[in-house]
């Protein structure tokens, strides 16, 4: 019974962050929404200074929990960048955990408070963090016909006149990639074949006109462009067939040790940041390629 007990409460792991980081969120929010208040006559770079900290210190809490509570190790080769950078974070996107990689970066550069996205249109409905991530410098974005170049164009000038640090981070391809989903992999390598673009196999085909708007409204005011490519290890069945990426769930789940990478020597220009965790077969399940491409 007793073993049964500890099992059970194991397998609750992921319940203590979910609790603290969804309990905490209104707290923020709300000391979010007084400083708006106040700041509201003051000049903006006032108020971007205190909600890039107030957003830096919640991002921090997540990352507490991502890299001691979960057991994952986090393994970083090359040099960062000394100073801070203005930059567009590209990266493919399979799991919940991809959002989990821009903040391990940033947060070794300085620069968490500076995370903003170009997210989907339809996650502005989340409660407290839909209503949010568009006032830190988030920008809500509609696929297809639907796309508001104008109003995109908009908000990165208002930014870059403001000074706004960036660290803009775009998912291309728009949407999570899920073996399970055939039909909507079948549409996007069909689109690209359609369009003459090399079909992909392992990522859906990008998306490109907020990456494109993004490109070259910024072109003047970006230190670099980081291409990152997230790929989670064991995500191959005994057929050879893909499996769906771990879960932000599953990390908590799990018990980690380090696995010395096997691509240790990368050229100057890139940094590998390298996290493994094992599950009870020793299988290594996740590791990260991350390169700085100078603009």
């Amino acid at each position: 019974m007793l073993l049964s007990l500890v099992l059970h409460m194991y397998s609750m792991r992921c319940v203590l962050p979910a609790a603290v980081l969804l309990g905490t969120a209104p707290t923020y929010v709300l000391a979010w929404g007084a400083w708006r208040l106040l700041s509201a006559f003051l000049p903006s770079r006032f108020y971007q200074a205190v909600d890039d900290r107030l957003y830096c210190i919640y991002q921090s809490m997540v990352l507490f929990f991502f890299e001691n509570y979960t057991g994952v190790q986090i393994l970083l080769y090359g040099d960062l960048p000394k100073n801070k950078e203005n930059i567009i974070y590209l990266a493919n996107h399979q799991s919940t955990v991809d959002w989990i990689i821009a903040d391990i970066l940033a947060i070794r550069q300085n620069a968490l408070g500076h995370v903003r996205y170009v997210l989907k249109d339809g996650l502005k409905w989340l409660p407290l963090y839909g209503c949010y991530f568009s006032q830190h410098g988030g920008i809500y974005v509609k696929r297809s016909a639907k796309f508001n170049e104008k109003d995109m164009r908009n908000k990165l000038q208002s930014y870059m006149n403001a000074g706004t640090p960036m660290y803009l981070v775009i998912f291309p391809e728009g949407t999570r990639y899920n073996p399970e989903l055939t039909k909507v992999i079948s549409a996007s390598q069909t689109f690209a074949a359609q369009e003459g673009f090399a079909v992909l196999k392992h990522v859906l085909t990008p998306r490109i006109k907020a990456t494109h708007v993004a490109f070259d409204s910024m072109k003047n005011y970006l230190d670099a462009i980081y291409d990152v490519t997230v790929a989670f290890e064991g995500t191959i069945d005994d057929k050879g067939q893909r499996k769906e990426a771990p879960s932000m769930a599953d990390f908590t789940h799990k018990i980690g040790r380090l696995h010395k990478s096997k691509e240790g020597n990368v050229e100057e220009s890139a940094n590998l940041v390298v996290l493994r965790y094992t599950d009870g077969q020793h299988s290594p399940l996740y590791g990260l390629l991350y390169n700085t491409c100078e603009i």
